[in-house]
């Protein structure tokens, strides 16, 4: 095992499955201790199956082989009540938190013109991946404050730096997960808090981690299953999807000392899609 956050807690929402469980054996594997988040179930709205509990609890497992302590919760990011209880009780439990990953986020609903977006579905995605990460940083932030450090993580997406078609609430809510970034890294320097943004790229949906977010996309947007890899690979200019392991690896940087430097950043893992 190596030792790159030995001794540092971390809070990962989303990490049922995907980018929070790779993140999270990612991060035990690097000596933390874990608080895992997520919904554990469906969501009226969101017509794809969320991350379940079961997936919750064998994510748990994974870190806990690599000899992490953990915790693992059931908790809706748009619920304040909730938010707070989970974060007291990884303070109750390990003391500190060191890192927030802000990982949960959903695809859908997605895949119509902006005019055709009811006001609760332009609602529910604003909620879950815009203000859910909100009011994550507003309960670990007096922690983090107290100890002066930390490092707060936003996984937002390509679709925070441009815009796709048929997807507006979606590239508004990451969009605007880059702007509270740049605000919350400047609220929090003096207080040795960084606060940065990761922005992926097509991630391919490793089945090892039960990932499936880039098919929901294909989904959304009439793909069929067995074209979309092709069909998203095509705008890849290192012609390869982005894998799930490579998020983690600069999430893992973000978290641990050698970026004590970096606040405000805003970090594409996207094989060059944005430099067209």
């Amino acid at each position: 095992m190596s030792t790159l956050l030995e001794g540092k807690t971390v809070v990962i929402t989303g990490a049922a499955r995907g980018l929070g469980r790779e993140c999270a054996v990612r991060f035990a594997h690097e000596g933390a201790d874990l608080a895992l988040l997520d919904i554990a179930g469906d969501l009226d709205g969101v017509g794809y199956p969320l991350g379940s509990r079961s997936q919750l609890e064998h994510t748990a497992e994974l870190c806990e082989q690599q000899g992490s302590a953990v915790t693992a919760a059931a908790v809706d990011v748009r619920d304040t009540a909730q938010v707070e209880t989970a974060v007291k009780e990884a303070l109750a439990r390990f003391d500190t938190v060191d890192v927030l990953v802000n990982n949960a986020g959903i695809a859908a609903p997605s895949g119509v013109v902006l005019h055709e977006i009811s006001e609760p579905d332009w609602s529910l995605m604003l909620d879950v991946d815009l203000s859910g990460a909100w009011r994550m940083i507003k309960a670990v932030a007096p922690a983090m404050t107290e100890q002066k450090s930390g490092s707060i993580i936003n996984i937002s997406s390509t679709a925070g730096l441009v815009g796709y078609r048929n997807f507006s609430g979606y590239v508004t809510a990451k969009h605007g997960l880059i702007g509270l970034t740049k605000a919350a890294a400047l609220d929090y320097a003096p207080h040795r808090i960084r606060v940065n943004a990761l922005c992926p790229g097509s991630v391919r949906d490793n089945p090892l981690v039960e990932g499936r977010m880039l098919v929901e996309i294909a989904r959304s947007l009439d793909v069929p299953t067995g074209e979309y890899e092709g069909l998203f690979l095509r705008d890849q200019p290192m012609n390869a999807l982005i894998e799930s392991s490579d998020i983690a690896g600069a999430a893992l940087w973000l978290a641990g000392d050698d970026s004590r430097q970096v606040t405000g950043s805003v970090i594409t893992v996207d094989g060059g899609f944005t430099s067209r």
